[in-house]
């Protein structure tokens, strides 16, 4: 079979489905989506309180597992990425953190010029549908609809953990995703009229009916096919038969941090050495591709709860029923949340200049997978740090794309990172301690009252840490002298003609934060590339940092 398209996309995730919305909307160009999964119309994935269930479940996600992992006594870890429309967007926990300012900068002054937080700041309005107020920085005509849940209106441990947070000595927030990240406020999710705003429900159900757009879901991509350093088209499989899809104009990869640099390599575009011994022809050596790797880890720090009000207490079948049904009904309640409605950004030490570790709260004691509670009423954060020295790779071994590829975090593999743990592990602990707590607070479940030197949070957090399943920058953006940039600041790939990559996968640095809204923005921007549009004014706002940060840890002191 042969088909032509103007620009074929592979992955119809947080990335691909806004690319392919934005191509096809002006109707003058042909568009083809390849998407591994199906479709995303399941009740656990609409139904945000239903989180748990997608990520593991093969049909929604490819159940990718790292090789084991020096700096976590060798322990494998589970990585799963979206296979089904919207991507890890249809799997993930929906919290909206666009990073913080600084990371941009950070791009910008690594090589990825023209992606300071100025150029990127309208791109995240462009995006998105806002349900508070709007001002300088947020969103209101956007098809992604954010909000705060249910306003932390149905607990008051939401609110008692920011004042925790103050009383500690530490601002507050009204809104991380604007002029301040730093300090403790409420948290926003992907979440529009109490469902799931994945970029499926955002971008493609609206671009599906355009006589342009052509979808193909249950594909696996093969290779991109190449004539000399110009890229021709894909290579496919598709119900059981092999397909070369062929483009006027581009190829666009987004398949994310480990498809993506996994079909590069398939493709011959990679380190020879890796190729070589994958059995791969070497179409065009590029040592970057798959390196960089960088991902987010968190800790569960719980506490008993003195009060009945947890979710723990939702746990049996009738409250689940209860609440499902009323979703159904309504699509409102406990059902039309992620339950992480407050939130947390600090510096670990003075020195920084922007957060470096961030809580996510939940008035649960319980697993991130739904696998296991806590017996009895808790409260928990997911914390951890997010600006990692540590860097892994991506990488094949064979020429068969059945064949998953390796992949290695590295994690905590320098010494700043386990100072960043023992770190968050103490200012933690201090901070859940605060009186706004004292009501609520019961013992410390984990890591445990007896967790207190640096031989022991070390030990306990290689036992215990998981990854917050936020894999990037394995394709980074670059600039022009930089040998391991894979794309450059237009997200084409280095040395190759009509050919790009646009995914988490081109993050020079992981931001500060959860990697979904960032990634949109980066598809947004993208795809005025690709179209030769002029890119939207940048907007100089003004972003908040510790006017001390250099000699303080916190802005202010603690109570007690």
């Amino acid at each position: 079979m042969k088909q032509t398209y103007d620009y074929i996309i592979v992955g119809a995730g947080s990335a691909g489905c806004v690319l392919a919305d934005r191509l096809s909307a002006s109707g003058e160009h042909s568009v083809l989506l390849l998407e591994a999964g199906g479709a995303d119309k399941n009740i656990l994935i609409r139904m945000p309180t239903a989180l748990s269930y997608p990520m593991s479940m093969p049909k929604f996600a490819w159940q990718f597992e790292s090789d084991p992992e020096p700096g976590l006594d060798g322990r494998r870890l589970h990585c799963p990425r979206g296979k089904v429309l919207g991507g890890s967007s249809s799997i993930n926990g929906m919290v909206y953190v666009r990073g913080h300012a600084c990371d941009f900068e950070q791009w910008d002054q690594q090589g990825a010029e023209g992606w300071s937080y100025a150029n990127c700041l309208p791109y995240f309005k462009r995006a998105e549908n806002w349900s508070g107020e709007a001002d300088h920085y947020r969103g209101r005509e956007g098809p992604v609809g954010t909000c705060n849940g249910n306003e932390m209106s149905l607990n008051p441990l939401y609110r008692a953990f920011i004042d925790a947070g103050v009383e500690a000595g530490y601002p507050e927030t009204q809104d991380y995703n604007g002029y301040q990240q730093e300090g403790f406020g409420p948290m926003h999710m992907t979440v529009d009229g109490g469902i799931r705003a994945s970029t499926s429900h955002a971008y493609l159900n609206r671009a599906k009916s355009r006589d342009n757009l052509t979808l193909h879901t249950g594909v696996l991509a093969r290779k991109v096919l190449l004539e000399g350093k110009q890229a021709q088209g894909v290579e496919y499989e598709h119900r059981g038969q092999i397909v070369k899809a062929h483009a006027r104009r581009e190829v666009i990869l987004s398949a994310g941090s480990i498809g993506s640099p996994q079909l590069l390599q398939l493709s011959g575009i990679g380190p020879a050495d890796i190729l070589h011994d994958a059995g791969v022809q070497v179409q065009h050596e590029l040592p970057g591709v798959g390196e960089n790797l960088q991902d987010h880890l968190e800790v569960y720090f719980q506490y008993r709860c003195n009060e009945p009000i947890t979710l723990n207490g939702k746990l049996d079948l009738i409250s689940k029923g209860l609440i499902g049904t009323r979703w159904i009904l309504r699509k409102d309640g406990l059902g039309a949340t992620n339950h992480f409605e407050s939130c947390g950004f600090i510096r670990s030490r003075a020195g920084l200049k922007w957060p470096n570790i961030q809580y996510h709260f939940l008035p649960a004691a319980m697993r991130y997978d739904g696998k296991k509670a806590f017996n009895g009423h808790g409260f928990q954060v997911h914390v951890g740090p997010n600006k990692p020295e540590s860097r892994g790779r991506v990488w094949i071994e064979s020429a068969d794309p059945k064949q998953p590829p390796r992949i290695l975090f590295n994690y905590i593999s320098t010494q700043q990172d386990i100072q960043d743990w023992r770190d968050t592990i103490r200012l933690t602990r201090e901070i859940l301690g605060q009186p706004a707590l004292d009501r609520y607070r019961g013992e410390e479940i984990q890591p445990g009252p007896q967790i207190q030197s640096d031989e022991e949070i070390d030990a306990w957090v290689r036992a215990n840490v998981e990854s917050a399943y936020h894999p990037s920058c394995s394709c980074r953006m670059g600039a022009e002298d930089d040998a391991m940039a894979v794309v450059d600041p237009q997200c084409r790939v280095r040395g190759m003609q009509n050919l790009r990559v646009v995914d988490s996968s081109i993050f020079p640095t992981i931001t500060n934060g959860n990697l979904n809204a960032p990634t949109i923005m980066v598809a947004e921007r993208a795809a005025d590339m690709i179209l030769g549009r002029k890119p939207l004014v940048a907007d100089q706002a003004d972003f908040w940092i510790d006017e001390q940060w250099q000699t303080r840890q916190r802005p202010g002191q603690p109570k007690r």
